[in-house]
């Protein structure tokens, strides 16, 4: 990295380090030669909150007032300070979540993407943009170097390192030699053969009992909030489901309600069915709120904090659970994903993960990627100290190839698999994937949109682009309007054609009459639904 720096080369890397192997330090490093250089640097986390040790580490190492900080908790007066110092040249290094890559710098020589699979670079709000590709953009503009660093490359950043297109670079050891955690696959259909119907299995209750003993944390990660994901009659099948959105409400015992994860709409949980005035109306599944209360059942003497967009609404809240448990106030946090970012604790000797199918069975192509992604990062915030880590992954689905790659912690057999799959059907990196939504405050307007729309691209685009669809968006109601959706899929070569027809037809449906049509666009989005 430092001989691209010096030569001034537009060079691009992918630091594939496996957790705790030290790319923070690369960082620094790196950053450091760049400012000898008398240039600029720009790091980009996936969530500023949840990265404060690293923050900390940059600001330690180069001091707060050379440093600005970007994103999207702070209050507009905030960014306007904030933003003031980096156009007047006051600081040397910008920090923050993707939109900081639009940071006005004026001589930038390196810039950093951390954990750089994350969805969370990627805008599905307009305007829509991936943050790694206006990162290759300044980059290029600025003779500077790019760094991407991952435990769990995305698939197709790994693809372009086997190519050339990035220059890849391996930390395969943890920086303190402590060997990687020991992942034990369990089968939770032998569980509930055995008569254990509890949410943790026989081996992960006893393993918490033992680390409890032994004053070490414990991580229980579950990527489903609420109480329970659904609720339904017994009797007739009823399932409360959001007027707004279609999809079914998740139960939230604190608030007594039923809430709906995509657009907030809550109401009271039902006494009766309103379809045939049963009470037998019952819970299923569990979120992050069962697991807390399971564990106070459990494990009274513990002490607990559940880390989730629950928990965390309120400014402070986020950053109070962070600090608890890195001063050990807390022996056991429980969460979603955020618990899988970030943490960098050396007593943590346990991580629990509670149901890994919950991510397996996504509609989307990238479920897969994603499962082995969130399986590898939780594992790894165990054993970062000098004990080596253990950790459980609870599953219906025990043989699938995905979570046998992740117990195992080999990213390679994992890859080798999944790329044979996307080149088989044509997904990315062989193909760009471009996705129409059409709504409409009437189903059957979406519908018919939707369909001329295919229609439009099937006459214009070469046979080698593939339209599929269209058909109901799994997200089939949002906001009161009807979704339908289709997806072209577009080899290497074709995207230019196929982004001058989708500006043609958005011109089309510019000139329609009809308000309440829109037709949205999204090239390679981060989610279907």
């Amino acid at each position: 990295i430092v001989k691209a720096l010096d030569a001034r080369d537009n060079e691009n890397f992918l630091l594939f380090g496996v957790t705790g192997s030290g790319k923070t330090e690369v960082y620094l490093q790196a950053m450091a030669r760049c400012f000898e250089q008398g240039r600029q640097g720009i790091i980009l986390v996936p969530e500023i909150s949840l990265t404060p040790q690293a923050v900390t580490r940059f600001m330690s190492r180069f001091g707060k007032d050379s440093i600005a900080i970007l994103h999207s908790r702070l209050t507009r007066a905030q960014k306007s300070v904030e933003y003031e110092k980096i156009r007047l040249g006051k600081v040397k290094l910008v920090i923050g979540a993707r939109s900081a890559i639009f940071a006005p710098l004026q001589d930038i020589g390196l810039i950093v993407i951390d954990e750089e699979h994350e969805s969370s670079y990627k805008s599905d709000m307009s305007p829509k943009y991936e943050a790694m590709e206006v990162a290759m953009k300044r980059a290029k503009d600025h003779s500077a170097v790019m760094v991407l660093g991952s435990a769990t490359p995305s698939v197709c950043d790994y693809y372009r390192s086997k190519y050339g297109i990035f220059t890849r670079l391996e930390l395969p050891e943890r920086y303190n030699r402590t060997p990687l955690p020991n992942v034990e696959v369990v089968d939770m259909r032998r569980e509930v053969k055995a008569g254990n119907r509890s949410l943790f299995s026989e081996a992960l209750a006893g393993s918490i009992s033992d680390c409890l003993e032994r004053k070490k944390q414990i991580i229980l990660f579950l990527n489903r909030r609420g109480y329970s994901p659904f609720v339904s009659c017994r009797e007739c099948g009823y399932v409360p489901t959001c007027p707004e959105c279609g999809i079914s409400m998740t139960y939230h015992k604190a608030k007594r309600a039923l809430l709906c994860h995509y657009c907030g709409r809550s109401r009271a949980f039902p006494k009766l069915c309103p379809e045939c005035s049963s009470r037998l109306i019952g819970k299923f599944g569990a979120g992050t709120e069962q697991v807390e209360e399971r564990v106070k059942e459990l494990f009274p003497q513990a002490r607990t904090d559940r880390l989730d967009a629950d928990t965390t609404r309120r400014k402070g809240q986020l950053e109070g659970i962070l600090r608890r448990f890195e001063r050990g106030k807390t022996d056991i946090l429980i969460g979603t994903q955020l618990v899988a970012k970030g943490l960098d604790v050396a007593n943590v000797a346990l991580v629990g993960i509670i149901s890994a199918d919950v991510t397996l069975n996504i509609p989307d192509y990238r479920s897969g990627e994603r499962t082995f992604q969130l399986i590898t990062q939780a594992a790894g915030r165990a054993g970062r100290g000098d004990e080596q880590g253990l950790v459980y992954v609870q599953t219906y689905s025990p043989d699938s190839a995905v979570i046998q790659s992740a117990a195992r912690q080999d990213y390679i057999s994992f890859y080798e698999r999944e790329i044979g799959i996307r080149r088989a059907v044509l997904y990315p990196p062989f193909a760009d994937i471009f996705l129409f939504v059409c709504s409409d405050e009437e189903e059957f307007k979406a519908m018919d949109s939707a369909a001329r729309s295919a229609q439009w691209f099937r006459e214009r685009l070469p046979k080698e682009c593939v339209v599929v669809g269209p058909y109901a968006s799994p997200l089939a109601k949002q906001a009161g309007r009807y979704r339908y959706q289709l997806l072209v899929k577009v080899p290497a070569g074709y995207r230019q054609i196929c982004s001058s027809a989708a500006f043609e037809l958005r011109a089309e449906f510019n000139k329609s009459k009809s308000a309440a049509r829109l037709l949205t666009m999204d090239v390679n989005p981060s989610s279907f639904i």
